[in-house]
């Protein structure tokens, strides 16, 4: 497995200047979601560090950037308050084990069967999350929204940042707008001593590197039962986010990731991030975004961006505590704006009704729920069962009595569990002559609910005194047929002249 790609050309100075500008945007994101869990504040900061290191060497796609995410810690939280913290620390590392054995069995590919309209659902919704969340920013210390001159500060500031991002790329992309834009911001700030919310308002970001520890919790298996549920719903949440970004970044870039990679790079960042005071983490959307955004391609501007916080960390805590918050929050409007999928207000005129109300239903989940995992899901379920409904109205039947006087029905369609009622519908048992033949060459039969519908219409025939033939069936099928030779009365002697599966039923 290669760590890098050396033929790929990497634009050092885009990389670097988009490593700084994620580092920033990541900074007050992972403080809030730490105090939101209850975890000391450098906990989501030592988290945002390994995660972004060791995914940005190891992971499936450069450019993508991982973090102390929002969508993993929720699901921490009741454990953390139920059992305490290292619990918590033994349930991430838990959760990367499980990570790392589904990129090995390599399950990632399962991602494929994300319908575009789910996607388009969710990157919808993630954008306005993503806006929703910066709303918070205009709240003080008391959770009171701000008033008088302090929100007209913020809002001006907001302001300005937002047109550096718009105006700055017409003058030069030499330096990433965003990165651009929080400069400026802070100098202001400054310069005239403006009165605004910082990020040291949010916490502390000074600290010592992350220091080595074995949780300590009883290793039992009464320990295992209580992290395992927490540990399988943050692997779980963290994949499916995780391989969604990948998807993402994929269409963006015009290039394809590694998700089986990507998913032992989480878990392995996960499994040291349990060993090192880190929250765990997963892919995060909105600085993915902001990178691709800064023009990175390449893994070297997540290696930066973790050391940048590292590097923070350890001795730039008091000026990034200075960085007006209202600089941030301009970015991540910016980064919402960008991230909504407005090309799906052109072609919802085209789509089917079926997919608009999937869409729409995975953006409300995403919105009011904040569980990308929970509403993606869901999305895939409605899209599964709405495929199986269509498929299973395709299923019909032509049929016509030879000069033998054998009756034929020739099947078009899969035969399934949606499609069987319409199936048993196509014969007249009572009125076919003594010999009857169903031929699947246009058809397939897929699955154990076929199987017993088979089972059932060829005793149907057998009471009746009549022979079935069942021709062309596809080598699959008949492997199908020939396993559940244990669980229904079938006979599979071979008919050189029609190739029959099944005969004298």
């Amino acid at each position: 497995m290669k760590l890098f790609d050396f033929s790929q050309k990497v634009n050092y100075k885009n990389e670097i200047l988009a490593g700084l500008t994620v580092a920033m945007t990541m900074i007050p994101e992972s403080l809030s979601f730490a105090i939101l869990a209850g975890f000391p504040p450098l906990v989501g900061l030592y988290a945002a560090f390994i995660m972004g290191l060791v995914t940005a060497v190891l992971g499936g796609r450069p450019g993508l950037v991982s973090g102390g995410a929002g969508a993993t810690v929720i699901t921490l939280i009741a454990l953390m308050k139920s059992h305490g913290m290292e619990y918590v620390f033994a349930a991430v590392a838990l959760a990367g084990i499980i990570q790392i054995l589904v990129g090995v069995f390599k399950f990632g590919k399962f991602i494929r069967l994300v319908p575009q309209p789910v996607m388009y659902g969710f990157v919808n919704g993630l954008a306005v999350v993503i806006f929703m969340s910066q709303l918070e920013q205009l709240k003080g210390a008391d959770g009171s929204w701000l008033t008088g001159s302090a929100l007209y500060t913020m809002l001006g500031l907001i302001a300005l940042t937002i047109a550096i991002v718009v105006g700055f790329p017409k003058i030069t992309k030499a330096v990433p707008a965003s990165l651009v834009a929080i400069i400026v911001v802070f100098l202001v700030v400054l310069g005239f001593g403006i009165e605004t919310k910082t990020v040291a308002d949010i916490a502390s970001v000074q600290g010592g590197f992350p220091p080595f520890h074995v949780p300590d919790i009883a290793f039992n298996f009464d320990t295992f039962q209580i992290i395992a549920p927490y540990a399988l719903i943050m692997a779980a949440v963290g994949l499916t986010e995780g391989l969604l970004t990948l998807n993402l970044v994929d269409e963006i870039t015009g290039t394809r990731g590694n998700s089986n990679r990507e998913c032992i790079a989480q878990g392995t960042a996960n499994i040291a991030n349990g060993f090192f005071f880190g929250m765990g983490g997963c892919p995060m959307i909105a600085q993915t975004l902001v990178n691709l955004s800064a023009g990175s391609r390449a893994r070297l501007s997540g290696i930066i961006a973790a050391l940048t916080i590292l590097l923070i960390i350890l001795v730039g805590a008091p000026v990034i505590g200075m960085v007006p918050m209202a600089a941030l929050v301009g970015v991540m409007g910016m980064v919402a704006f960008g991230t909504f999928e407005w090309a799906s207000f052109r072609i919802i005129n085209k789509m089917p009704k079926s997919d608009i109300f999937t869409g729409m239903l995975v953006a409300v989940i995403t919105i009011v729920l904040h569980n990308l995992a929970l509403a993606v899901l869901i999305g895939v379920i409605i899209s599964a069962l709405v495929f199986a409904w269509e498929s299973a109205k395709r299923i019909r039947a032509r049929h016509y009595i030879d000069e033998n006087g054998v009756k034929h029905y020739e099947i078009y369609g899969p035969l399934f569990f949606g499609s069987v009622t319409a199936f048993n519908e196509k014969f007249t048992i009572e009125n076919d002559p003594q010999e009857v033949v169903i031929d699947f060459k246009e058809s397939r039969v897929s699955d154990m609910s076929a199987i017993e519908a088979l089972n059932t219409l060829a005793s149907k025939y057998r009471k009746a005194g009549k022979k079935l033939r069942l021709q062309h069936l596809s080598p699959d099928c008949i492997q199908l047929l020939k396993t559940a030779e244990t669980i229904i009365e079938i006979n599979t002697p071979e008919d050189p002249a029609y190739k029959v599966a099944i005969e004298n039923l």
